[in-house]
């Protein structure tokens, strides 16, 4: 091979040579530049993530959203919000009020005892029936069942008085009422098992929806509110009878006798 050949062919391998770094660095900066792209997104879907965590996060809750929502009210209610109850047509100025959580143990053994016999006082014209509604158990143990209760209890006395005062007695019946510590009330389907029981809500599809859209949410709130804003009532149940707390009856002889003392007859 000849001087000026060999000199050629040194240069075009260097070329070659040349050409292949090049090469090699536009491909070593695309890799580069891939790296610090999916590293961005990568961080940016942390951030995404983290920002929609906190986000979520500082979301109110439903019960917490269902505070501040407009109100609609059941009917056969009045007051502001809704928050009174009163029911019978008694002519008499004698008024009988129940103060209940839908949770509290003492307030289904007090209704499985004497309910029945207060309920009918109501209906015989003796006095009127005034129920106030709490929801302080939830706090106390957890969870939501009285509030998810009372808005089914609205969704119930939207129906009518009868009905509300029929679930609510099956409610707390020794069959449905759970224990404190349970908070089956929770669950929407168990509200409606139980109100499968009472003729006038069985497969009442209105109430079923008002249950399971939560109708009445922001109602059972203020109610909870009106019955943690009465300053005489510590516990519950807490009975009145015109406007006297009376100490809680264990047994209908003890009701009838506190009615007596309290001079309210037919």
């Amino acid at each position: 091979m000849s001087k000026r050949n060999s000199q050629a062919a040194k240069t075009a391998a260097r070329e070659r040579l040349r050409v292949e770094r090049e090469r090699e660095a536009k491909r070593a900066k695309a890799r580069r530049q891939i790296i610090v792209a999916c590293s961005v997104v990568g961080v940016l879907a942390a951030a995404g993530g983290i920002g929609y965590a906190v986000v979520q996060n500082n979301q109110p809750s439903k019960w917490e959203a269902a505070a501040d929502a407009k109100v609609v009210a059941p009917a056969n209610t009045s007051g502001k919000d809704g928050t009174t109850v009163l029911v019978g047509d008694s002519t008499s100025d004698n008024v009988i009020h129940l103060y209940e959580d839908p949770r509290c143990p003492a307030c289904a053994s007090f209704e499985q005892t004497v309910g029945e016999t207060v309920n009918k006082g109501m209906e015989d014209g003796t006095y009127k029936l005034s129920l106030t509604l709490g929801t302080f158990l939830d706090g106390n143990l957890g969870g939501e069942g009285s509030k998810n209760a009372l808005s089914a209890l609205g969704a119930a006395l939207n129906v009518g008085p009868e009905a509300f005062l029929d679930y609510k007695a099956a409610l707390y019946s020794s069959e449905y009422h759970p224990e404190e510590s349970s908070d089956e009330f929770a669950d929407d389907s168990y509200l409606i098992k139980v109100a499968d029981t009472v003729d006038a809500l069985k497969n009442n599809k209105k109430f079923q929806d008002a249950v399971e859209k939560g109708t009445y949410d922001a109602w059972a709130m203020r109610m909870s509110d009106s019955f943690d804003n009465t300053k005489d009532v510590k516990s519950t149940p807490t009975i009145k009878i015109n406007d006297k707390v009376i100490e809680n009856p264990s047994s209908v002889a003890e009701w009838e006798k506190a009615l007596k003392d309290a001079g309210v007859t037919k």
